[in-house]
């Protein structure tokens, strides 16, 4: 027996204890529930559970009946955390600020990529030479990484990756760390992709970074954070003021999906938009995340700032080398906003689509 088929073999007997746990009777207490959260103490049944998430995030309903349908949500995913876990040992799954959503409406609220296709380009940005890359690398140590936002309901992640790379760019620039604005983009920018059909960036209902690139190459610039504020909403007119541009593109490109590329293109030009599959983002609480499936459709932009070789992955029983990726859902979630995830079989498509920017060196006001 190879060590594949042990290892789906092993998984497969893993989900048959979970299905069968489930079912048995617990005078109101979910065991599954107990085992994916339980802090130590007296374990406590599924309200009680949904009562501290409601505490914990702010979370009020509008009526009795929304009340009880997002609890038997809530039930479900606490589920999906426990199977989560069981395909993500190295990290840790459980309750977020998400677990009271569907994973449709999951995707529609929090994510927002467009133009799912690689690109035809995949190979455009130069080949670097990788013999002394650092063994471990991060860009928030080196002050090209401002702090963790929060797109809210709104399916702007694309905007956030954009600006995040252009952020690390312009510092790398001009030495200067100055916030840019989502806002702009989500109101101004509808580029499109012209090797795909319905790939136009679309400010809450979805977009791409690299068209997002070319929007701000076309129009000169992007204003700060402070100058054209997030909203969370795509209702509004563009407010674009080309007196206030803070931050310029050069030039962009892709990178490959050579690992070794992907990271020697980060210490060298700076934080990388990255796309990636989020389901099991939806219950990651911490760790290293490296499930043994994942799919590689890529519905989600991120931010890649560093990468680190001392993570533990207790089933593997060695050091597994990870990416540290810069999220959009706020400091609440995950490790203070960011997300780490496993180098090598490009887990969950996060080498598939990389790309890195230039910034024109622009004076801000």
């Amino acid at each position: 027996m190879d060590h594949r088929t042990f290892i789906l073999l092993f998984v497969l007997f893993l989900f048959s204890v979970t299905a069968f746990s489930s079912e048995i009777p617990t005078d109101g207490e979910d065991p599954i529930i107990r085992q994916v959260v339980d802090d130590g103490g007296v374990p406590l049944g599924a309200e009680d559970h949904f009562n501290l998430f409601k505490h914990r995030f702010g979370k009020v309903y509008s009526s009795q009946d929304e009340h009880d349908y997002r609890f038997n949500i809530f039930k479900t995913n606490m589920h999906r955390a426990k199977r989560h876990q069981i395909m993500d040992p190295s990290a840790v799954h459980g309750v977020t600020q998400f677990s009271d959503l569907t994973p449709l409406e999951f995707r529609k609220s929090v994510t927002g990529l467009r133009g799912l296709s690689l690109p035809a380009d995949a190979n455009q940005a130069p080949i670097l030479p990788t013999d002394n890359l650092p063994t471990d690398f991060d860009w928030r140590e080196k002050g090209a990484v401002t702090p963790v936002k929060n797109q809210g309901s709104c399916g702007s992640c694309w905007s956030f990756s954009t600006t995040g790379a252009l952020e690390g760019a312009h510092y790398l620039a001009t030495g200067e760390l100055v916030s840019l604005s989502e806002q702009q983009l989500v109101d101004c920018d509808h580029e499109c992709d012209p090797e795909e059909a319905g790939s136009c960036d679309s400010g809450c209902n979805g977009g791409l970074m690299n068209s997002a690139f070319e929007y701000i190459l076309k129009s000169g610039g992007v204003m700060r954070e402070k100058d054209y504020p997030y909203s969370g909403t795509d209702k509004g007119v563009c407010k674009f003021d080309k007196k206030k541009i803070a931050a310029s593109v050069a030039n962009f490109s892709v990178v490959s999906l050579n690992e070794d590329q992907i990271a020697a293109n980060l210490v060298k030009n700076g934080p990388l938009a990255v796309a990636i599959n989020a389901v099991y983002m939806q219950t990651y609480v911490g760790g290293v995340s490296c499930p043994y499936v994942c799919s590689k459709k890529l519905d989600h932009g991120v931010l890649l700032v560093g990468y680190g070789s001392g993570a533990y992955a207790p089933i593997r029983m060695k050091e597994k080398p990870y990416w540290i990726i810069k999220n959009s859902w706020g400091e609440s979630w995950g490790e203070n906003g960011y997300y780490k995830i496993c180098q090598g079989r490009n887990i969950c498509g996060v080498d598939s689509m990389v790309s890195t920017v230039a910034a024109v060196h622009t004076t801000t006001q």
